[in-house]
Order: structure tokens, then sequence, then C-alpha cells
């Protein structure tokens, strides 16, 4: 397969440095993509660098997936408009321990074949490195004038924030990632989102500099969405890979609720499905878009790749629960068919509370559907909650023991999608 043309025509490739596409076509080629640990998840911003060491391990490449450790303890400033928070030792360790257990799912670490995934964490070398080694071996190989040239320096160096000097260090450090698996590894290729091609070709230059070698580079577009809205974010938040997160019940329905815009763009970036396979799913949409064509084989696509295909079948099935007949009402759900919603959010309350009875915005709030009543009160007055498929009119609603559902559950509603089972415990 030849990686450059399978990753254009899907959309993946802007900027690249000149030699990259024949390198890659010359022989078995390492390259790494880095994942910063701000989380013990990923979420799907970071599904198109996934797919992209993926599309080069089917091409017959070597990935490396690094997850960032060190640098994680100092923060990226490439599209930051001010410091954030640093995260101490002990939550890093738990968040790359959480990224290495995802990352493992979807790259082959088979050590007998030639291209086997290798998984590295640069906390393991920077740990050796003290300050003073670093400033000589390091430091005097790249100008501070061209690291200011960088557009991820230039932009907080002139805002009102600035920029401290431990995130001014940063691109050096992954410069110096790149350096070490260059040397140690045999990576001559790094690859990432566009945002970081400042990061990336600050790694080339250095390699270059240190020990005169060739590396090379290219980065992938960032993921916007078609009405200008920021991608990978729903009324709850980040969508996340993590299951305990993100059900997967949610996760199929953001990408089936995708705009025919977005589906059209996206199931190009995380299929695997062949050129001739989309352009065909796009034609048969558009004759009849109401189908939702690709929004479904898009949604199942990606929800299988991510949580696997049983997981992918119980969203079907779910779905089909809350929407097949949403004239139906709730008291008419069996409690089979409540149990069995595989995927959405499940809550609990005490059975003493629903005795006493409780106003619908104090329920929301402690069930933490709503992270506050403030929030709860504003979302019932904008007519965003249903109660057991009805509306909710009044924020002074009290649920009692009479909304039960088989004595045991509520089913709230907000907004369009998202549903939630509350058991009575207690």
């Amino acid at each position: 397969m030849d990686l450059i043309k399978e990753l254009k025509w899907r959309g993946m490739v802007q900027d690249m440095i000149p030699g990259t596409d024949e390198q890659l076509k010359k022989e078995i080629t390492t390259g790494y993509i880095g994942f910063d640990p701000t989380a013990t998840s990923l979420h799907i911003g970071s599904l198109v660098p996934i797919l992209l060491l993926v599309h080069m391990q089917k091409a017959g490449h070597k990935p490396i997936a690094l997850v960032g450790g060190a640098t994680g303890m100092i923060g990226d400033p490439s599209g930051k408009s001010e410091e954030r928070n640093l995260l101490n030792e002990a939550q890093l360790a738990e968040n790359v321990a959480g990224i290495k257990a995802q990352l493992e799912k979807y790259l082959d670490f088979d050590a007998s074949k030639p291209n086997a995934a290798l998984m590295v964490n640069n906390y393991d070398w920077f740990k050796t490195i003290s300050f003073i080694d670093f400033l000589r071996d390091a430091g005097k190989h790249i100008t501070v004038n061209y690291m200011m040239a960088k557009d991820s320096v230039k932009k907080r160096f002139e805002g009102e924030v600035g920029i401290s000097y431990t995130e001014f260090a940063y691109q050096m450090m992954q410069g110096y990632d790149f350096y070490h698996l260059f040397k140690e590894n045999n990576c001559k290729l790094q690859m990432g989102g566009s945002d970081q091609w400042g990061n990336i070709t600050t790694g080339t230059e250095f390699v270059r500099r240190k020990v005169q070698g060739e590396a090379f580079a290219f980065t992938c577009p960032l993921i916007r969405k078609a009405d200008g809205t920021k991608f990978g974010k729903t009324e709850s938040g980040n969508v996340w890979l993590d299951p305990e997160r993100t059900t997967p019940y949610q996760f199929y329905q953001f990408w089936l609720n995708a705009s025919d815009a977005d589906a059209e763009n996206w199931i190009k970036i995380f299929t695997f499905l062949d050129e001739p396979t989309i352009n065909q799913l796009i034609e048969e949409h558009k004759k009849d878009a109401a189908k939702r064509l690709l929004q479904k084989v898009l949604a199942k696509e990606v929800t299988t790749f991510v949580h696997g295909s049983e997981a992918y079948d119980q969203a079907i099935a779910t779905t089909e629960k809350l929407f097949a007949d949403q004239n139906k009402p709730a008291e008419e759900m069996s409690i089979e068919d409540l149990e069995g919603m595989a995927g959405i959010v499940k809550s609990t309350i005490g059975k003493d509370v629903i005795a006493k009875g409780i106003d619908i915005v104090s329920l929301l709030a402690d069930a933490k559907i709503t992270t506050s009543k403030g929030e709860a009160r504003k979302l019932v007055q904008g007519g965003g909650v249903q109660l057991n498929r009805r509306k909710v009119e009044d924020a002074q609603l009290s649920v009692s023991n009479d909304n039960l559902l088989h004595n045991k559950y509520l089913l709230l509603q907000k907004g369009k999608k998202n549903y939630y089972l509350v058991e009575i415990i207690g």
C-alpha cells in the first residue's frame, strides 16, 4: 500500500517535509506520534493520530506510540492561550497507564513481526538527563531565534499572558524525543496534527544539526465540523474512548448524529473502507439522505473499531428501544427493556429520598445528570427534560414513588439524545 497516496485521498495529509513520500516507498520506515497524557483516557480527537499509526502499520511500516510522561509535566503551548495547570507525577503515571492500555487495542505489538508496534514513554529517558546535560547536549543545537519563529510560541509571546520558560522549552523536549528515537530505534518519521508542525520540524532540525541525520515528517489537518463548532464535543462534554466515560451507546449516537457534510468527510478519515466503497455509499446517500446511510455506516465502523462488535450490537439494541416507538409510554416498557439498555448512563438515588418526594431540579443534580441545580433549572425551563418520556413543564414538579417504573426505575432524558436510567436503591 502506498501510504501517502492512501492518506491523501482520505484528506489526512496537510504539511509534509520534502522526501517523505520517497522515504516511505524506499524501505520499511519507523515513524512515531506523541500522545499527551492529560487524562486517563484518550478522546475522539486522538482517533486521527491512532488511525495514522494503524494505516502506517497496514502499509508495512513500523509505528511507535510515544506517551509523553515527561513532556506531559511541562505542557504544550500549541493552540493554548494560557499556561495550563501542571500534573503531578502520580496522576501522570495513572494517565500514562490508561492511555497505554487503550493504544494496545488498536496496534499489533507482536514482536515476531518486522513492523511490530512499539510503545515508549519519554519519561524513561528524560528522568536520567540532568538540566546541565540537556542545556549542553541539546539546547546549543537550536537557536532561540528559530524557536521564536514558531507560531505556537509567537502567538503566546505577543499575547497578554505571555509564555513561561517551562512551556517555551516544550518544543526543544519534543525535538529531543525525535533525536532519541532516531538514534535508538532508527525512527526517521514523525507524524501529528497540523498544530504540531512547529514542534515536529524542530525535531527534524535537531536531528540534522545534532547528528547530521535525515528525518521526515507530515501532519494531518485538524478535524473541523461543517457548522464551525468544535469536533468531539457534545452537550455532555468530550467524547472519550473509555466506555466508562462515554458509553458505547453515546459514542455510537455521536457519529450517527453527524451532519451530511461531516459524515461525507469523516467516513474517509475515521473508517478503513476503501475509496470505491465510500464513493458508492456517498452516491447512494445522496439519492435519499433521509435514510442517513452514511451516518449509519460511519457509526457502525467507528464504534466497532473502538469498542468491538458486541458493544456496537448493544448500542443498536438500545437505540431501537429508545427511538423505535417514541410515542410508547415508558410505563409500557418491560423491566427487561429498561435493564437491557446497555450503554445509557445509569445513576442511583436513595429509596428514602423518593419516598419523601423530591423536586425534579434536585433530582437531576443529585443523580449527577446535571452538574448543578442551576443547570437543571435552566434545562427544565427550556423544555429540555423528560421524565418517563413526558416533557417536564414545571421546575417544582415533585418526583415520588408514584413515578417509578416497575417500582424501581426512573427514565430521564436530557436534550434530544441523552438518556439516563436512575435506579432507586436502599
